[in-house]
């Protein structure tokens, strides 16, 4: 299990998030967190944190649509599909629980996948923001509906554009 070595925690539009890292990647993004902006850290662990911030700061800016930054996913192997999954869900776009079941091929894991996002370590870098429910409702997101659909909004007006 990768142990974090580095936390950076800065202001973003979104309030406070907070980047945690190992040497190896990230390994967990916090939205609306608590506490002051700060840096903890140093080596590449550091530096991967100083990655994510720089590359979550250009997504809000609406000048980056994919992320390059190394991130570290652990979990089942079920929670390891639906990850790679939701990163195959365009900018802009949102596909339902149920359609990345389907993607899977089980078609009747639809609240196994909602909980694989609940699960998700690195939202924003891995878009479960993107995931909705089968009526098109907006449910279900670590950081609440209300920063979901600011996500959502943000990127299909920049996707329009």
């Amino acid at each position: 299990m990768a142990r974090h070595a580095a936390t950076v925690c800065f202001s973003s539009p979104l309030g406070l998030v907070e980047v945690e890292s190992a040497d190896a990647g990230i390994t967990r993004v916090r939205l609306g967190a608590r506490g002051k902006a700060r840096e903890v850290g140093d080596g590449a662990a550091l530096a991967f944190a100083r990655a994510a911030q720089a590359e979550i700061l250009a997504y809000l800016e609406g000048g980056l649509r994919t992320f390059s930054v190394t991130v570290v996913l652990e979990g089942t192997p079920f929670q390891q599909a639906v990850w790679s999954r939701l990163g195959a869900v365009p900018y802009g776009q949102t596909r339902t629980y149920g359609e990345i079941a389907a993607e899977l091929g089980k078609p009747r894991a639809a609240r196994a996948v909602g909980t694989a996002c609940r699960a998700n370590p690195v939202p924003i870098l891995v878009p479960c923001h993107r995931i909705v429910g089968g009526n098109g409702a907006l449910t279900g997101f670590a950081a609440g509906v209300a920063m979901k659909k600011e996500l959502l909004e943000l990127e299909r007006a920049r996707a329009a554009s």
